[in-house]
């Protein structure tokens, strides 16, 4: 399990954040500079050099978005320019993109940083380029919300690109746009011009995920253990009703694939600010059976988050970084695994540093949100797990120093299932490499730090 250093401070990580940031922005300029837009979108590295993978364009707003971050924590406006005119150039077809579910994360790192920036007055004010970012945002969680698969309990979920029966826990972090379109006052327009909210959609989505895609020990099946995420729920779409766990990039569909869960936990943890924002009123409103005021929202998403946030900590070594899938079949060659450091050289199972990366800001943002509430026992346990965490990627072995190789996060892993991750010579399995889900999040990751460190203003993705 996670040995929690209960001493860390965010101070102490300072240090590796400049050296971080000196080495990232090097990588951007130089992938960005070789990178050709027309061959698709960059997604992992193969012996370090990124390539694409034509399953979904789900990473381009990640490859922008980190130019903005790395503008947010330096100032260098080479990389204010390098995002924004690659928002513009690249990113409205993500914007109108109807066959996906990941448009909080394309458009929210671009369109959503731009506009937060504007707020901050990091970047001039300029009426029509804000109301651009506004009007992306508002389409593109219109869009998100239009992917929906209604189901027999009365709620629903925006369905994955594998078709209308299929609920994955990824999603939930794609949330955020539909929060954002809502914030900014939009609604989806359906048939004889129904008004359809974009927050009752956000909230049926959430319990819909925390209902068939998360286990709290309740006797659900045999494999039901506090914490255990599956990645994906298989529904009947003729009448609405469950039938099955299931899994894409996961070993099976009662093992935990874990960077499905890093998703939950940092999805509901950021959504349980972005409820601090809103109005109970407008909760109550929706009339919602499932989730009828706001304490019931707040309590439904604690109790999804603080479960695996738990489940994480158990079924993970010491230093914070999982193998790629608690029920992997190599892990039973290696005894003692959760009691050591994770070993991203072994013989038998990848580690994936993303899943770390994602998890590790999860942490930080459920911990202060609970400790700012008052219950500082369990809120200082899971920021200093974040804190543990943060301290192992920013540092080598997982720390990208190379300057040849493009990737910023090494021994991230792809998709275990299809074989697509590059096995190096000499080596039984993938290690070495990094993927743009990885790079943001440690990207994210390390701007979320900054400002804790500098009293800047607390990052958030609605504080736009």
């Amino acid at each position: 399990m996670i040995k929690t250093d209960m001493q860390l401070k965010p101070s102490d990580l300072e240090a590796a954040l400049g050296r971080f940031f000196e080495l990232a922005g090097e990588k951007i300029l130089a992938l960005n500079k070789r990178w050709d837009p027309s061959a698709g979108t960059p997604v992992f590295t193969v012996a370090g050099r990124y390539g694409s993978r034509g399953w979904t364009e789900w990473t381009q707003g990640f490859q922008f978005g980190n130019a903005l971050y790395q503008f947010d924590a330096t100032g260098d406006e080479r990389f204010l320019e390098l995002g924004r005119r690659a928002t513009v150039d690249h990113m409205a077809s993500h914007v109108s993109h109807i066959g996906v579910h990941d448009h909080g994360f394309n458009n929210v790192s671009t369109y959503g940083n731009l506009l937060r920036l504007m707020r901050e007055g990091r970047i001039p004010a300029d009426e029509w380029e804000r109301e651009f970012y506004r009007l992306a945002l508002k389409l593109s969680g219109a869009v998100q919300a239009a992917r929906w698969t209604p189901i027999a309990d009365g709620l629903g979920f925006i369905h994955t690109f594998n078709g209308p029966h299929s609920l994955f826990s990824d999603t939930v972090r794609s949330l955020r746009v539909l929060a954002l379109g809502h914030q900014l006052g939009h609604v989806l327009m359906g048939e004889q011009d129904e008004r359809v909210s974009l927050l009752r959609r956000y909230l049926q989505h959430a319990e819909a995920t925390a209902r068939y895609n998360v286990y709290f020990g309740e006797g659900r099946d045999r494999y039901d253990v506090r914490g255990r995420v599956v990645h994906e729920s298989i529904f009947n779409v003729t009448n609405g009703v469950y039938r099955c766990p299931s899994t894409q990039q996961g070993y099976s569909p009662f093992s935990t694939w874990t960077r499905g869960l890093s998703w939950i936990l940092c999805g509901y943890a950021e959504e349980l600010e972005f409820l601090e924002t809103m109005d109970p009123d407008e909760i109550e409103a929706l009339v919602l059976p499932q989730l009828p005021t706001m304490d019931a929202v707040v309590a439904r998403f604690r109790e999804t988050a603080e479960a695996v946030a738990d489940y994480f900590i158990e079924n993970t070594p010491t230093d914070g970084v999982p193998y790629w899938d608690t029920g992997a079949p190599g892990l039973r060659e290696m005894p003692g695994y959760l009691d050591r450091p994770a070993d991203p050289y072994n013989e038998h199972e990848p580690v994936d540093s993303s899943a770390a990366a994602i998890c590790a800001q999860g942490y930080l943002r459920l911990g202060r949100y609970l400790s700012s509430l008052g219950e500082t026992e369990q809120g200082t346990k899971y920021f200093q797990t974040g804190l543990t965490i943060v301290r192992t990627l920013f540092a080598e072995p997982y720390l990208s120093v190379d300057p040849a190789h493009e990737g910023m996060l090494l021994h991230a892993i792809y998709h275990q299932p299809n074989g697509w991750d590059h096995v190096p010579d000499g080596s039984r399995i993938a290690n070495g490499e990094s993927c743009m889900w990885g790079d943001y999040h440690l990207m994210e990751l390390a701007v979320y730090l900054k400002r804790l460190t500098e009293d800047a203003p607390y990052l958030t993705f609605f504080a736009i």
